[in-house]
């Protein structure tokens, strides 16, 4: 049996804020922005060259939870120094690049929610040594 991870729902207070976050800072694609009925709104969004997508919106279960409660969820990047150093250009704020050891590097950030993510980048992923 083949399963894949295709949609990591996120808790947020504001639809309208984050998806300018996730498209404008971050650079994410808006797959999906629809009201199927009343007080109901359903938004997806998939990081560039990703094939797993976030979401969020309103009135339905799927999408309660705190703001912000959502946890260290990795963003796989070639280059963390280079992939921050953009972030950062887009008004995004960055923390430093920490090396894990064993080849793994990571810089954290969070969207407007406090929903925090990881940069990460794996030198074995490119055939590079460590």
């Amino acid at each position: 049996m083949q399963m894949k991870l295709e949609l990591v729902p996120l808790p947020v207070s504001d639809v309208d804020r984050s998806i300018a976050f996730y498209t404008e800072q971050l650079g994410f694609t808006k797959d999906v922005d629809v009201q199927p009925a009343d007080g109901i709104r359903v938004v997806q969004l998939t990081p560039p060259g990703s094939g797993c997508s976030i979401g969020f919106g309103t009135g339905l279960d799927v999408y309660r939870g705190e703001p912000g409660s959502a946890r260290g969820l990795h963003l796989v990047v070639e280059d963390v120094a280079e992939a921050r150093e953009e972030l950062l250009r887009q008004g995004v704020a960055v923390g430093e690049v920490r090396d894990f050891g064993g080849g793994v590097k990571g810089a954290d950030f969070a969207d407007p929610d406090g929903n925090s993510f990881e940069l990460q980048e794996m030198a074995w992923r490119r055939g590079d040594t460590y």
